[in-house]
């Protein structure tokens, strides 16, 4: 399962549905600003360390919107966030 796909289940959306950056803020309570920066890390961490890329990744925005998915599944999950906990402690609602 996708992060996208897991994401949307929990959300009670089709699997396949694409959710821009402003309705998974909206949805998921972090603001747009941490969403926008988690993504930019993702694609700074595609370009620079391609080999910890999965090989079906084939771009940089689609690497940053699945970091970016992770990122927020993990925290509504409340699971142990792997990157960005900087970003995380900034969100009013994470207790981590």
């Amino acid at each position: 399962m996708t992060h996208k796909t897991e994401y949307n289940k929990r959300h009670k959306q089709p699997a396949d549905q694409s959710n821009s950056k402003a309705d998974i803020s909206k949805m998921s309570k972090i603001p747009l600003s941490i969403l926008n920066e988690v993504v930019k890390r993702g694609e700074g961490a595609f370009k620079t360390n391609p080999s910890s890329v999965r090989p079906n990744i084939t771009n940089a925005t689609a690497w940053g919107y699945s970091r970016m998915y992770a990122f927020v599944n993990k925290m509504e999950k409340g699971s142990k966030l792997n990157h960005d906990t900087d970003l995380a402690k900034k969100v009013k609602w994470y207790k981590k």
